[in-house]
């Protein structure tokens, strides 16, 4: 098995609770636009989490972590017992923190994405265009998503975390 596919119930998974805590505006193209940046966000955070086979492998044998914390801080904590959807025990609190960033700050996922490709190699299977130059039409579908004061709570978890494994990268980051 691709030591990449490992990472798929998390990614899923994680961009599943981002829909749900941000949710899109009404209709099936705005929630698919939505979901298509979320995706994004999550696949780069997680690759730049993970970046070996050996990473990859760990998350997938001790999984991720859960909502729990996610929750509280959006106040979603009372609403959804994380016992009652087994798909929330596979939501990555560090990926999370780091895909909202990214949706925030279109430069800073710029920046992110870079560094994927550069570690990736040139080849990398995904441009990341509705992540990196969201178009209006992404944007309108995406309000909350990409609304920084409503991302702040949970991007700010673990911000320092993303700017440090950036500068790392020797990625340029945005002021």
């Amino acid at each position: 098995m691709p030591a990449d596919s490992l990472l798929s119930p998390l990614i899923a998974a994680t961009t599943q609770w981002l829909n749900r805590a941000y949710p899109s505006g009404p209709g099936a193209l705005q929630r698919g636009l939505a979901e298509a940046q979320a995706r994004q966000a999550v696949t780069v955070a997680a690759w730049l989490r993970y970046p070996t086979d050996l990473d990859m492998e760990l998350v997938a044998l001790s999984g991720p972590g859960g909502t729990s914390r996610l929750d509280w801080i959006t106040g979603a904590d009372g609403a959804r017992p994380e016992d009652t959807d087994a798909w929330r025990t596979w939501v990555d609190e560090v990926v999370a923190s780091w895909a909202a960033c990214l949706l925030g700050s279109p430069a800073l996922a710029s920046a992110a994405a870079e560094a994927v490709r550069t570690e990736r190699g040139e080849g990398a299977p995904v441009a990341f265009r509705r992540l990196t130059d969201p178009g209006e039409r992404d944007r309108r579908a995406a309000g909350l998503l990409r609304h920084p004061d409503f991302l702040a709570p949970i991007a700010d978890l673990h911000r320092a975390q993303l700017l440090n494994r950036l500068q790392a990268a020797g990625s340029t980051l945005p002021a």
